[in-house]
């Protein structure tokens, strides 16, 4: 009934927010609703959310103590967590991975609110023409070691954790599929 893996059982259809460490700080993708935070995870009461984690970054550990335990998060590797607040509030999140410079630092707030509210801040943040949009270029200079504080985006680009994660692969390691293939090939 504890792994991380297994989701949680609900009529209600889980939210899903991306992970990525990165040094010194955590990005949350949330690729259905077209946004993404730094260092802030803003949830929904009782409904089960599903994390999909890994790192851009040395290897990490993804912890929000009060609502489930940690999860690794490591480089070319995706990792799984299922969690569900049952309460408004404020949860301090953090790595427990300290590696070095910076990481002790590394902390984020969950913020769990009833789902109203929850959807007014998507709305918000989605609709915010003044928010910097998240893509390719605006990911690689965020990705670089710096502390950071909340920052708020409006998400342009759904695929960017698939490439952290691809970028970690080598040409040997990648699996071909038919639709990787010319037409040709592929039959």
């Amino acid at each position: 009934s504890l792994d991380p893996y297994k989701p949680i059982a609900s009529y209600k259809e889980p939210l899903k927010v991306q992970v990525i460490a990165l040094q010194w700080k955590w990005l949350f993708i949330y690729p259905e609703q077209n946004i993404a935070s730094v260092n802030r995870l803003v949830l929904p009461v009782d409904r089960p959310v599903e994390f999909t984690i890994t790192s851009d970054a040395p290897m990490n550990s993804f912890w929000i103590p009060q609502l489930a335990g940690q999860i690794y998060a490591m480089a070319g590797m995706s990792t799984k967590l299922h969690v569900n607040a049952t309460s408004v509030g404020e949860y301090r999140g953090m790595s427990s991975n300290l590696s070095g410079a910076g990481f002790a630092d590394m902390t984020f707030v969950a913020d769990a609110r009833i789902e109203r509210d929850f959807a007014m801040w998507v709305d918000k943040t989605s609709s915010n023409e003044k928010l910097p949009v998240l893509d390719q270029r605006a990911y690689d200079k965020l990705a670089k070691p710096a502390s950071s504080g909340v920052v708020l985006y409006r998400l342009d680009d759904t695929a960017l954790y698939d490439n952290v994660i691809m970028k970690y692969m080598s040409h040997e390691d990648h699996v071909t599929t038919s639709h990787d293939l010319p037409a040709s090939e592929a039959m």
